[in-house]
Protein backbone atom coordinates (compact mmCIF):
# COMPACT_ATOMS: atom_id res chain seq x y z
CA UNK A 1 0.00 0.00 0.00
CA UNK A 2 1.06 3.33 -1.00
CA UNK A 3 2.92 5.49 1.98
CA UNK A 4 0.86 8.77 2.92
CA UNK A 5 1.53 11.79 4.91
CA UNK A 6 -0.35 11.79 7.76
CA UNK A 7 -1.79 15.03 7.04
CA UNK A 8 -3.44 13.80 4.07
CA UNK A 9 -4.79 10.90 5.47
CA UNK A 10 -6.88 13.69 8.39
CA UNK A 11 -8.07 15.59 5.54
CA UNK A 12 -9.34 12.30 3.80
CA UNK A 13 -11.38 11.53 6.83
CA UNK A 14 -13.05 14.69 7.17
CA UNK A 15 -14.34 14.87 3.97
CA UNK A 16 -15.77 11.24 4.51
CA UNK A 17 -17.47 12.43 7.75
CA UNK A 18 -19.46 15.60 6.46
CA UNK A 19 -22.04 14.12 4.08
CA UNK A 20 -23.13 11.84 7.22
CA UNK A 21 -23.43 15.02 9.23
CA UNK A 22 -25.43 17.19 6.40
CA UNK A 23 -27.46 13.84 6.47
CA UNK A 24 -28.38 13.65 10.27
CA UNK A 25 -29.05 17.54 10.16
CA UNK A 26 -31.68 16.45 7.29
CA UNK A 27 -33.73 14.42 9.04
CA UNK A 28 -37.39 15.38 10.66
CA UNK A 29 -38.34 14.68 14.53
CA UNK A 30 -40.13 11.70 14.32
CA UNK A 31 -44.09 11.85 15.40
CA UNK A 32 -44.35 10.35 19.28
CA UNK A 33 -46.19 6.62 18.59
CA UNK A 34 -49.58 6.17 20.28
CA UNK A 35 -49.00 3.51 23.26
CA UNK A 36 -52.93 2.90 23.07
CA UNK A 37 -56.32 2.64 20.86
CA UNK A 38 -59.25 3.89 23.40
CA UNK A 39 -62.19 4.97 23.32
CA UNK A 40 -63.93 7.66 24.49
CA UNK A 41 -67.25 8.86 26.46
CA UNK A 42 -68.95 11.76 27.02
CA UNK A 43 -70.12 12.31 31.18
CA UNK A 44 -73.97 12.09 31.19
CA UNK A 45 -75.93 13.88 33.42
CA UNK A 46 -79.52 11.28 34.43
CA UNK A 47 -81.49 11.48 36.85
CA UNK A 48 -80.85 9.16 39.70
CA UNK A 49 -82.94 8.23 42.84
CA UNK A 50 -81.90 8.27 45.76
CA UNK A 51 -82.00 4.63 47.84
CA UNK A 52 -80.77 2.89 51.03
CA UNK A 53 -80.49 -0.59 51.03
CA UNK A 54 -81.26 -2.50 54.36
CA UNK A 55 -81.88 -6.59 55.14
CA UNK A 56 -84.86 -7.60 57.39
CA UNK A 57 -87.27 -10.35 57.77
CA UNK A 58 -90.52 -11.07 56.49
CA UNK A 59 -93.57 -11.05 59.04
CA UNK A 60 -97.62 -11.54 59.35
CA UNK A 61 -98.40 -8.03 59.01
CA UNK A 62 -100.95 -9.13 61.81
CA UNK A 63 -101.51 -12.60 63.76
CA UNK A 64 -104.85 -13.47 64.93
CA UNK A 65 -104.46 -16.14 67.85
CA UNK A 66 -107.97 -17.98 67.58
CA UNK A 67 -108.56 -19.97 70.78
CA UNK A 68 -111.28 -21.58 72.56
CA UNK A 69 -113.73 -20.22 74.38
CA UNK A 70 -116.12 -22.82 76.09
CA UNK A 71 -114.89 -25.12 79.03
CA UNK A 72 -114.07 -28.68 79.10
CA UNK A 73 -115.35 -29.55 75.94
CA UNK A 74 -113.64 -32.33 73.69
CA UNK A 75 -112.95 -31.05 69.42
CA UNK A 76 -115.66 -33.25 67.60
CA UNK A 77 -113.95 -32.00 63.75
CA UNK A 78 -111.45 -29.69 62.46
CA UNK A 79 -112.19 -28.01 59.11
CA UNK A 80 -108.82 -26.02 58.32
CA UNK A 81 -105.20 -26.57 57.76
CA UNK A 82 -101.94 -24.72 57.87
CA UNK A 83 -101.78 -22.69 54.22
CA UNK A 84 -106.03 -22.37 54.04
CA UNK A 85 -107.81 -19.01 53.13
CA UNK A 86 -110.68 -18.42 55.11
CA UNK A 87 -113.10 -15.73 55.06
CA UNK A 88 -114.41 -14.06 58.83
CA UNK A 89 -116.88 -15.95 60.10
CA UNK A 90 -115.74 -19.37 58.73
CA UNK A 91 -116.03 -22.49 60.95
CA UNK A 92 -112.52 -23.18 61.44
CA UNK A 93 -113.30 -26.16 64.17
CA UNK A 94 -116.13 -27.61 66.40
CA UNK A 95 -116.68 -28.82 70.19
CA UNK A 96 -118.91 -31.49 71.56
CA UNK A 97 -122.41 -29.31 72.24
CA UNK A 98 -124.74 -32.37 73.73
CA UNK A 99 -124.23 -31.17 77.08
CA UNK A 100 -124.49 -27.44 76.06
CA UNK A 101 -128.07 -28.43 74.51
CA UNK A 102 -129.16 -30.17 77.26
CA UNK A 103 -128.85 -27.10 79.78
CA UNK A 104 -130.12 -24.77 77.05
CA UNK A 105 -132.89 -26.70 77.36
CA UNK A 106 -133.21 -26.67 80.93
CA UNK A 107 -132.86 -22.75 81.16
CA UNK A 108 -135.79 -22.92 78.32
CA UNK A 109 -138.17 -24.80 80.90
CA UNK A 110 -137.19 -22.70 83.58
CA UNK A 111 -137.80 -19.64 81.53
CA UNK A 112 -141.50 -21.27 81.04
CA UNK A 113 -142.00 -21.63 84.14
CA UNK A 114 -140.76 -18.16 85.37
CA UNK A 115 -142.91 -16.67 82.40
CA UNK A 116 -146.22 -18.41 84.29
CA UNK A 117 -145.76 -17.99 87.88
CA UNK A 118 -145.22 -14.02 86.29
CA UNK A 119 -148.29 -14.00 84.74
CA UNK A 120 -150.25 -15.75 87.88
CA UNK A 121 -148.76 -13.10 89.86
CA UNK A 122 -149.39 -9.92 87.94
CA UNK A 123 -153.27 -11.52 87.57
CA UNK A 124 -153.18 -11.66 91.45
CA UNK A 125 -151.96 -8.12 91.79
CA UNK A 126 -154.54 -7.04 89.50
CA UNK A 127 -157.68 -8.26 91.54
CA UNK A 128 -155.71 -7.02 94.59
CA UNK A 129 -155.86 -3.33 93.21
CA UNK A 130 -159.64 -3.91 92.22
CA UNK A 131 -160.17 -5.30 95.98
CA UNK A 132 -158.72 -3.20 97.31
CA UNK A 133 -160.47 -0.10 95.99
CA UNK A 134 -164.09 -1.82 96.36
CA UNK A 135 -162.50 -2.16 100.22
CA UNK A 136 -162.12 -5.79 100.66
CA UNK A 137 -158.18 -5.52 100.80
CA UNK A 138 -155.76 -3.68 102.77
CA UNK A 139 -152.98 -1.58 102.22
CA UNK A 140 -150.57 -4.39 103.71
CA UNK A 141 -152.28 -7.24 101.14
CA UNK A 142 -152.60 -4.97 98.25
CA UNK A 143 -148.26 -4.21 98.93
CA UNK A 144 -148.07 -8.11 98.69
CA UNK A 145 -149.72 -8.83 95.75
CA UNK A 146 -147.22 -5.62 94.30
CA UNK A 147 -144.43 -7.66 95.44
CA UNK A 148 -145.23 -10.80 94.32
CA UNK A 149 -145.82 -9.35 90.65
CA UNK A 150 -142.48 -7.90 90.84
CA UNK A 151 -140.45 -10.55 92.03
CA UNK A 152 -141.95 -13.03 89.52
CA UNK A 153 -140.78 -10.54 86.72
CA UNK A 154 -137.42 -10.11 87.70
CA UNK A 155 -137.44 -14.31 88.00
CA UNK A 156 -138.59 -14.36 84.65
CA UNK A 157 -135.55 -11.97 83.41
CA UNK A 158 -133.23 -13.69 85.10
CA UNK A 159 -134.45 -16.99 83.73
CA UNK A 160 -134.48 -15.45 79.81
CA UNK A 161 -130.63 -14.29 80.61
CA UNK A 162 -129.79 -18.21 81.59
CA UNK A 163 -131.09 -18.55 78.18
CA UNK A 164 -129.18 -16.21 76.46
CA UNK A 165 -126.30 -17.15 78.24
CA UNK A 166 -127.02 -20.96 76.93
CA UNK A 167 -127.02 -19.78 73.94
CA UNK A 168 -123.98 -18.10 73.65
CA UNK A 169 -122.27 -21.24 74.98
CA UNK A 170 -123.37 -23.17 72.45
CA UNK A 171 -122.45 -20.88 69.57
CA UNK A 172 -119.24 -21.47 71.39
CA UNK A 173 -118.82 -24.80 70.48
CA UNK A 174 -118.49 -23.54 66.98
CA UNK A 175 -114.76 -21.88 66.33
CA UNK A 176 -115.06 -19.33 63.72
CA UNK A 177 -112.40 -16.90 62.10
CA UNK A 178 -112.12 -13.56 63.52
CA UNK A 179 -111.41 -12.40 59.79
CA UNK A 180 -110.20 -13.12 56.12
CA UNK A 181 -106.57 -14.33 56.12
CA UNK A 182 -104.64 -17.66 56.07
CA UNK A 183 -104.17 -20.04 58.40
CA UNK A 184 -100.23 -20.19 59.61
CA UNK A 185 -100.38 -22.38 62.51
CA UNK A 186 -102.38 -25.41 64.26
CA UNK A 187 -102.78 -26.74 67.07
CA UNK A 188 -106.77 -28.26 67.59
CA UNK A 189 -106.97 -32.03 67.34
CA UNK A 190 -109.54 -34.17 67.25
CA UNK A 191 -110.66 -35.42 70.62
CA UNK A 192 -108.63 -33.47 72.51
CA UNK A 193 -110.69 -31.97 75.58
CA UNK A 194 -109.78 -28.15 75.81
CA UNK A 195 -109.71 -25.48 78.40
CA UNK A 196 -110.74 -21.93 78.01
CA UNK A 197 -107.78 -19.85 76.22
CA UNK A 198 -106.28 -22.57 74.94
CA UNK A 199 -104.95 -21.44 71.68
CA UNK A 200 -105.92 -23.75 68.96
CA UNK A 201 -105.19 -21.80 65.37
CA UNK A 202 -103.11 -18.82 64.40
CA UNK A 203 -104.32 -16.74 61.33
CA UNK A 204 -102.41 -14.54 59.03
CA UNK A 205 -104.83 -11.30 58.90
CA UNK A 206 -105.78 -10.70 55.33
CA UNK A 207 -103.16 -12.57 54.22
CA UNK A 208 -100.67 -9.94 54.32
CA UNK A 209 -96.65 -9.67 55.57
CA UNK A 210 -94.20 -7.07 55.89
CA UNK A 211 -91.36 -6.29 55.53
CA UNK A 212 -88.89 -4.79 58.50
CA UNK A 213 -86.06 -3.50 57.44
CA UNK A 214 -83.42 -2.64 60.31
CA UNK A 215 -81.78 0.79 59.21
CA UNK A 216 -78.95 3.04 61.42
CA UNK A 217 -79.80 5.69 63.01
CA UNK A 218 -78.35 7.95 60.85
CA UNK A 219 -80.55 6.84 57.90
CA UNK A 220 -84.14 6.91 59.75
CA UNK A 221 -84.85 11.08 59.41
CA UNK A 222 -84.28 10.08 55.69
CA UNK A 223 -87.10 8.21 55.47
CA UNK A 224 -90.56 9.14 54.64
CA UNK A 225 -93.97 7.38 55.42
CA UNK A 226 -95.37 6.29 52.14
CA UNK A 227 -92.18 5.77 50.53
CA UNK A 228 -91.65 3.31 47.81
CA UNK A 229 -89.54 0.12 48.07
CA UNK A 230 -88.37 -2.40 46.05
CA UNK A 231 -87.74 -5.58 48.52
CA UNK A 232 -86.70 -9.06 47.29
CA UNK A 233 -86.92 -12.10 48.80
CA UNK A 234 -85.10 -15.31 50.08
CA UNK A 235 -87.27 -16.92 47.18
CA UNK A 236 -86.13 -14.54 44.22
CA UNK A 237 -89.58 -12.91 43.89
CA UNK A 238 -89.56 -9.20 43.67
CA UNK A 239 -92.63 -7.22 45.82
CA UNK A 240 -93.45 -3.90 45.76
CA UNK A 241 -94.81 -2.17 48.96
CA UNK A 242 -94.72 1.05 51.15
CA UNK A 243 -93.28 2.40 54.17
CA UNK A 244 -95.73 2.16 56.92
CA UNK A 245 -93.75 3.35 60.06
CA UNK A 246 -90.80 3.69 61.49
CA UNK A 247 -90.09 2.31 64.58
CA UNK A 248 -90.31 5.09 67.21
CA UNK A 249 -86.92 3.90 69.23
CA UNK A 250 -83.79 2.50 68.33
CA UNK A 251 -82.54 -1.25 69.25
CA UNK A 252 -79.82 -0.32 72.48
CA UNK A 253 -77.81 -3.36 71.40
CA UNK A 254 -77.36 -2.99 67.51
CA UNK A 255 -78.07 0.49 67.20
CA UNK A 256 -80.37 0.00 64.46
CA UNK A 257 -84.03 0.84 64.14
CA UNK A 258 -86.96 -1.15 62.26
CA UNK A 259 -88.90 0.42 59.33
CA UNK A 260 -92.11 -1.70 58.48
CA UNK A 261 -92.62 -1.73 54.60
CA UNK A 262 -96.62 -3.10 53.86
CA UNK A 263 -96.65 -5.41 50.76
CA UNK A 264 -99.17 -6.51 48.41
CA UNK A 265 -101.43 -9.11 50.05
CA UNK A 266 -101.18 -12.30 46.73
CA UNK A 267 -97.25 -12.72 47.97
CA UNK A 268 -96.33 -15.53 45.69
CA UNK A 269 -93.91 -17.54 47.14
CA UNK A 270 -92.50 -15.20 49.77
CA UNK A 271 -93.14 -16.62 53.24
CA UNK A 272 -93.61 -14.91 56.62
CA UNK A 273 -90.05 -15.56 57.69
CA UNK A 274 -87.78 -15.52 55.04
CA UNK A 275 -84.86 -13.62 55.13
CA UNK A 276 -85.47 -10.34 52.48
CA UNK A 277 -83.49 -7.36 51.34
CA UNK A 278 -84.33 -4.55 49.66
CA UNK A 279 -84.02 -0.60 48.58
CA UNK A 280 -86.14 2.35 50.09
CA UNK A 281 -86.06 4.88 47.79
CA UNK A 282 -85.80 8.87 48.79
CA UNK A 283 -86.13 10.72 46.07
CA UNK A 284 -84.38 12.16 42.85
CA UNK A 285 -81.49 14.31 41.92
CA UNK A 286 -79.61 14.68 39.30
CA UNK A 287 -75.78 13.34 39.04
CA UNK A 288 -72.68 13.18 36.45
CA UNK A 289 -72.45 9.92 35.49
CA UNK A 290 -69.36 7.79 33.47
CA UNK A 291 -68.88 4.48 32.61
CA UNK A 292 -67.56 2.00 35.60
CA UNK A 293 -64.68 0.81 33.40
CA UNK A 294 -64.07 4.58 33.02
CA UNK A 295 -62.86 5.03 37.06
CA UNK A 296 -59.39 3.68 37.68
CA UNK A 297 -58.54 2.94 41.32
CA UNK A 298 -54.76 3.56 42.47
CA UNK A 299 -53.30 4.04 45.87
CA UNK A 300 -57.27 3.95 47.19
CA UNK A 301 -57.93 7.28 45.25
CA UNK A 302 -60.02 7.13 41.88
CA UNK A 303 -59.43 8.90 38.56
CA UNK A 304 -60.19 9.11 35.23
CA UNK A 305 -58.62 9.89 31.88
CA UNK A 306 -59.10 12.53 29.71
CA UNK A 307 -58.12 13.14 26.00
CA UNK A 308 -57.17 16.58 24.96
CA UNK A 309 -57.07 18.08 21.15
CA UNK A 310 -53.71 16.79 21.07
CA UNK A 311 -54.43 12.92 21.89
CA UNK A 312 -52.37 13.31 24.99
CA UNK A 313 -54.09 11.79 28.09
CA UNK A 314 -54.62 13.54 31.14
CA UNK A 315 -54.66 12.06 34.77
CA UNK A 316 -58.00 13.45 36.98
CA UNK A 317 -58.52 12.65 40.60
CA UNK A 318 -61.98 12.25 41.17
CA UNK A 319 -64.73 11.72 43.86
CA UNK A 320 -67.35 8.94 43.26
CA UNK A 321 -70.80 8.59 44.45
CA UNK A 322 -73.80 6.84 43.72
CA UNK A 323 -73.85 3.61 41.11
CA UNK A 324 -76.50 2.36 38.98
CA UNK A 325 -75.87 -0.58 36.38
CA UNK A 326 -72.84 0.03 34.73
CA UNK A 327 -72.32 3.80 35.73
CA UNK A 328 -70.81 5.74 38.33
CA UNK A 329 -71.68 9.38 39.60
CA UNK A 330 -68.64 11.61 39.82
CA UNK A 331 -69.13 14.22 42.32
CA UNK A 332 -66.08 16.69 42.09
CA UNK A 333 -63.27 16.89 39.80
CA UNK A 334 -64.37 16.31 36.33
CA UNK A 335 -65.98 18.52 33.90
CA UNK A 336 -69.36 17.67 32.03
CA UNK A 337 -67.91 18.64 28.65
CA UNK A 338 -64.91 16.09 29.02
CA UNK A 339 -63.72 13.51 26.71
CA UNK A 340 -63.31 10.71 28.99
CA UNK A 341 -61.44 7.43 28.21
CA UNK A 342 -63.80 4.67 28.78
CA UNK A 343 -61.71 1.49 29.10
CA UNK A 344 -58.50 0.86 29.35
CA UNK A 345 -56.91 3.54 31.87
CA UNK A 346 -55.59 0.87 34.04
CA UNK A 347 -52.49 1.07 31.53
CA UNK A 348 -52.38 4.50 30.78
CA UNK A 349 -49.68 7.29 31.87
CA UNK A 350 -50.43 11.02 32.67
CA UNK A 351 -49.31 12.61 29.35
CA UNK A 352 -49.32 8.92 26.82
CA UNK A 353 -50.55 9.57 23.67
CA UNK A 354 -53.57 7.56 22.23
CA UNK A 355 -55.08 6.94 19.13
CA UNK A 356 -59.03 7.59 19.86
CA UNK A 357 -61.86 5.74 18.33
CA UNK A 358 -65.22 7.28 19.29
CA UNK A 359 -67.56 4.67 20.98
CA UNK A 360 -71.35 4.80 20.05
CA UNK A 361 -73.81 7.39 22.05
CA UNK A 362 -75.56 6.47 24.89
CA UNK A 363 -78.80 7.09 25.69
CA UNK A 364 -79.34 7.44 29.10
CA UNK A 365 -82.57 7.03 30.58
CA UNK A 366 -84.62 9.83 32.04
CA UNK A 367 -84.55 8.21 35.01
CA UNK A 368 -82.50 5.71 37.09
CA UNK A 369 -82.02 4.18 40.37
CA UNK A 370 -78.89 4.41 42.16
CA UNK A 371 -77.42 2.71 45.75
CA UNK A 372 -76.25 5.16 48.00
Amino acid sequence: MMNLPKWMLATLALALAIPVWAADDKKAPAAAKPSLTVTTAQPLKVDWTHKISANGNLAAWQEAIVGAEANGLKITEVRVNVGDRVQRGDVLATLQADSLRAELAHAEAMLAEATASAQEAKAQADRARSLQQQGFFSNAQLSQALAAEASSVARVQSARAVVQLQNVRLTQTQVRAPDAGVISARQATVGSVVGAGTELFRLIRQGRIEWRAEVTAAEIGRIQVGAPVQVKAASGQLLQGKVRMVAPSVDAQTRNALVYVDLPAATGSARAGMFAQGEIALGQSQALTVPQTAVVVRDGFSYVYTVGSDQKVSQLKVQTGRQSGDRVEVTSGLKADARVVASGGAFLNHGDTVRVVDAPAVTAAPSASANQ
